[in-house]
């Protein structure tokens, strides 16, 4: 069995470049409401932005190892998506390997487990979407795998995939369909700022969205003010 895969396909500079200033939600409306990771994946400080290609580990809960070997042999662009079961009880990633992973041009990291060391690493401008904070440290002592299939809160993430986080969660883009994504990513975008545009000259979300026939099927009473 494999525990490392250093070849894989990657979504090129310019479509991440491409994918820049998208939102998760858009994505993952026009995905027909797919690839949105559980809540429970956020944002360590508010306002965090990341988008890059996935670099998947799986590692033993406690034990950050696999952790610095994937920084290693990352490529710029690179996101860490990390497994390791939900463990909340060990900070995986911190200050030190937070400055090896931008020295290697990782863009961040998207955990279910948790992080540690949050202030120094928002000094840094290092993004990180984790399930939580520990203080608690790590162990250097098992295996485990990289560029391999991980699940993260419902999504399964595989080596290349796209992963967008922003203020509302992470979500994640298969790199097969990213091309068809963003095509419908970029129409949605279009087609909300002509709405904004007509909510903004007065009219009624309830025309311009065209809600009037499910209100109406609901079967509700109006009364009109004396």
């Amino acid at each position: 069995m494999y525990h490392v895969v250093k070849k894989y396909p990657r979504p090129s500079a310019e479509l991440l470049e491409a994918y820049k200033g998208m939102q998760a939600a858009t994505l993952h409306e026009v995905m027909g409401k797919r690839g949105a990771m559980l809540h429970h994946i956020r944002p360590v400080w508010p306002g965090s932005y990341v988008v890059g290609s996935a670099l998947t580990v799986k590692a033993r809960p406690g034990d950050n190892l696999m952790l610095h070997k994937a920084v290693s042999i990352a490529k710029p662009g690179d996101i860490l998506v990390v497994d390791v079961d939900e463990f909340q009880e060990a900070g995986i990633w911190g200050e030190i390997i937070a400055n090896a992973a931008m020295m290697k041009g990782i863009v961040g990291i998207v955990t279910n487990g948790t992080v540690r060391d949050s202030m120094p690493i928002k000094e840094l401008g290092f993004p990180m979407f984790a399930y939580g904070l520990s203080m608690k440290g790590t162990t250097k002592m098992t295996p485990g795998l990289i560029n391999h299939p991980v699940t993260i809160f419902g999504v399964t993430v595989n080596p290349g995939d796209i992963v967008l986080g922003d203020n509302d969660g992470v979500v994640v883009v298969p790199l097969a369909e990213a091309e068809k994504v963003l095509e419908l990513a970029r129409k949605k975008e279009a087609d909300e700022a002509k709405v904004i545009e007509r909510i903004r000259n007065g009219e009624c979300t309830m025309d311009v969205l065209g809600f009037n026939d499910a209100y109406k099927k609901l079967g509700l009473l109006e009364e009109d003010d004396e």
